[in-house]
């Protein structure tokens, strides 16, 4: 497959309740995408996010980043909600163990 014609797929929306911002996040996480994730939880009077990703297909190293940037600048009010892809990513990068990280159940 040519990787250049092929399209990214992504989308992040965004909704608030009060000061907590709750996004949803869909398709590939990538070093294209990974800035738009973060803007996208990042809204101003933002006190704490939900960040499901339980859509993302594909999560890389820009991605885990954008994530350990979001952490830093909500610290004890993220809570990130996994697919299993990002799951293993995390596993895969020691990140697996992180408080903000909801456990599959």
């Amino acid at each position: 497959m040519d990787q250049d014609s092929a399209e990214t797929i992504f989308s992040a929306s965004t909704s608030t309740d009060g000061d907590r911002a709750t996004v949803v996040v869909s398709g590939e996480v990538d070093m294209s995408t990974a800035d738009s994730m973060f803007a996208a939880a990042t809204g101003e009077g933002t006190g704490g996010v939900t960040l499901d990703l339980r859509a993302v297909t594909f999560f890389d190293s820009a991605a885990i980043h954008a994530l350990i940037r979001l952490a830093e600048r909500y610290p004890g009010t993220l809570e990130v909600i996994p697919s299993p892809q990002v799951h293993r990513v995390l596993d895969i990068s020691g990140l697996a163990g992180q408080p903000w990280l909801r456990r599959r159940g």
